[in-house]
């Protein structure tokens, strides 16, 4: 069976190596972006640039989307020269990133109307996991839409979830990392009044996590924290980001969400203290340094 023809817009960290990976494994390729380089490095594997979303959608039987907020989603999607309004009958948009749910089940409404289905797909793992098509995929929509597009999703992901009803899978992430986030700043927390109590943090590491609270998170903190070491590989400013995406969508069920406002204003600091770029476990620093 030939395989679909994918466009993919978002060469970011995650992206290009995605779209390596889909490159590596013979797919045809369209590719936009801002980034004159990162287009560059992907048309080298063998991609084609177009020059807008309109463009790429009316080239494209499966239109991926691997960018940094909910406005850019529906930016792309509606915007001049968008992809509503190139897509064909029967291509199907997948919306990789950590978008706002409610605005993925306006999106995949109006993209229906054409014909057009949606999947929404956010990511576990990192970088290095994209490149080789290892991701975890925690995808959701139409089954029949699903399972349409599943096979490419098995090229890309180890592990590919299907979590139901359109949104879903961003609710999923959005919950996971409300999860991850509150654990690092937490620990990072922890750390830092270990630091400032003049106890031993290696100690206090050694101590904790020889009991339930050991976790991953726990040994990225302690790298940072202990030997200055970040490697988390995620910004401060996404998730700031995110977790104000999950306050959000918790105050659209009618309800609060009042530990991860816990967490959104202990990043938010952190963000405005210059701190966005650097990765989460950074947040040490400002615990550190936090005064009355």
């Amino acid at each position: 069976m030939q395989k679909p023809t994918v466009g993919f817009i978002g060469l970011g960290l995650m992206g290009s190596n995605m779209a390596a990976c889909l490159l590596n494994n013979g797919f045809k390729l369209n590719v936009m972006g801002r980034k004159k380089d990162v287009v560059a490095a992907a048309t080298s594997l063998g991609a084609i640039e177009v020059a807008t979303p309109k463009e790429l959608a009316e080239a494209s039987d499966i239109i991926m989307l691997c960018v940094t907020t909910s406005d850019v989603v529906e930016s792309l999607i509606y915007g001049d020269d968008g992809i509503l309004a190139g897509a064909k009958e029967g291509a199907v948009v997948i919306d990789y990133g950590t978008s706002i749910p409610d605005s993925t089940r306006k999106i995949g409404a109006d993209l229906a109307a054409k014909g057009v289905g949606m999947i929404d797909a956010p990511l576990g793992r990192t970088p290095a996991h994209a490149k080789d098509g290892l991701l975890n995929i925690m995808a959701a929509g139409d089954k029949d839409t699903f399972d349409k597009v599943k096979p490419v999703l098995d090229v890309q992901g180890e592990n590919v979830f299907y979590l139901g009803a359109l949104g879903s899978g961003h609710v999923t992430k959005l919950i996971n990392n409300f999860m991850g986030m509150t654990t690092v700043c937490a620990m990072s927390q922890a750390f830092a009044v270990a630091e400032r109590s003049g106890i031993d943090t290696q100690q206090l590491f050694d101590i904790m996590s020889s009991g339930p609270s050991n976790s991953p998170f726990m040994q990225f903190c302690r790298k940072y924290a202990v030997d200055g070491v970040s490697d988390l590989g995620f910004s401060i400013a996404n998730a700031n980001k995110d977790i104000g995406y999950f306050v959000q969508m918790v105050e659209d069920m009618g309800t609060r969400a009042q530990i991860a406002e816990g967490t959104a204003a202990n990043l938010q600091a952190a963000l405005d203290s210059g701190m966005g770029d650097g990765n989460v476990p950074e947040i040490f620093d400002h615990f550190v340094k936090l005064q009355k």
